[in-house]
């Protein structure tokens, strides 16, 4: 697959991610290495990725914990107080190896360590290969908040080698999928058609539709760096999402969903919400449901919780002048931003999801 190139970012594929690797490294100058690894992609990835490498510089590998709830400014303190005693420099580079919390967080360190270093991002998850592998965005969690802080600052590369995928649990993949199924629902009617029978995917089917899906996104971005525009689409499904993602993550009560698991409900309750303001067709609304809660199954979500999740969209990164904005569909592929929308209509949202 030919490489990428995406706001003076290239993303490169499988075996061909190596070698421009390696050159880069020669040809850039940099004093030391810094490999930003959780505990899982150190076991399970860091020992393939450092046999592709070749260099003589001294490489450290620093390992913070997984997971969202580690997502956050105190663990970047932790990363920053490592790289000053281990000599880091701003000619040092940064290489991130994991899924999206190593990507934002070590964007995120890189970017603003010594007032910014080069880093180089290795999505081995796949709703990181999707989804924070293209648009240069970084940032951590505010408590439960999700990626309240935060700048939008690009990867000098992104290597994508779906190998990383044969390391990943089941969930992982579906988690990574919802990224795509929205990719499909707001950009391209025959990409969306695709996932009809999601179930059936296979990881060399995926290979085809990752390429896709970042064609997709590089499409968005390139046109709207900074999210004025056209850029807000991609939130379809995210604002009612993270608000249900922040609140499990917050509430001892609740498992804890993956960004895509989240994702899901929040697109159901986005189409539904479509159905009712943008005139999207009740029966595709019906069908996208359908096909969701049967690949992903149903999260109970209580009716005395909704205003507690409702109460989180006031912090959606998209809202202004107090404003919570939706994107809504009018048809797949005809999305439509700055959407406001009655409480009373989110609160009929969920009961289409619960019914």
């Amino acid at each position: 697959m030919d490489s990428i190139t995406a706001n003076e970012c290239t993303i490169h594929f499988n075996d061909l991610c190596y070698e421009p690797l390696n050159k880069h490294i020669k040809e850039s100058g940099f004093s030391k290495i810094f490999v930003l690894v959780d505990e899982n992609t150190h076991q399970y990835c860091l020992p393939y990725f450092l046999e592709k490498l070749e260099t003589n510089l001294v490489i450290e590998i620093i390992e913070i914990e997984s997971g969202e709830i580690n997502k956050t400014i105190d663990t970047c303190v932790g990363v920053w107080n490592t790289l000053s005693d281990l000599d880091a420099d701003r000619k040092s580079l940064v290489i991130n190896i994991g899924g999206g919390v190593i990507t934002d967080l070590g964007g995120f360190v890189a970017c603003t360590f010594k007032r910014g270093v080069s880093y180089i991002n290795v999505p081995t998850t796949l709703l990181s290969m999707v989804d924070a592998s293209v648009g240069g965005k970084t940032g951590v969690d505010l408590g439960h908040l999700k990626n309240q802080i935060g700048v939008i600052s690009n990867p000098d590369l992104v290597l994508i080698d779906t190998k990383f995928l044969n390391t990943l649990p089941e969930n992982q993949i579906r988690s990574g999928l919802a990224e795509m199924l929205k990719h499909g629902l707001i950009r391209d009617e025959a990409y969306w058609n695709k996932f009809k029978e999601v179930s059936k995917l296979t990881l060399d089917d995926l290979d085809v539709l990752i390429y896709e899906s970042v064609l997709i996104k590089k499409n968005v971005v390139e046109n709207d760096p900074f999210e004025d525009n056209l850029r807000k689409t991609l939130n379809f499904g995210h604002t009612l999402g993270h608000a249900i993602e922040s609140y499990f993550l917050s509430n001892p009560n609740k498992t804890t969903l993956l960004h895509g698991e989240a994702i899901i409900i929040g697109m159901i309750l986005a189409c539904y919400i479509s159905t009712e303001l943008a005139g999207f067709p009740k029966q595709t609304t019906a069908d996208i449901k359908s096909l969701f809660i049967n690949y992903y199954g149903k999260v109970k979500i209580n009716e005395d919780e909704h205003a507690a999740i409702i109460e989180l969209l006031k912090y959606d990164k998209k809202n202004n002048h107090g404003n919570i904005n939706f994107v809504l569909l009018e048809s797949i592929g005809k999305p439509r931003i700055d959407c406001l929308v009655d409480n009373k209509i989110i609160v009929d949202a969920f009961h289409f999801y619960d019914n």
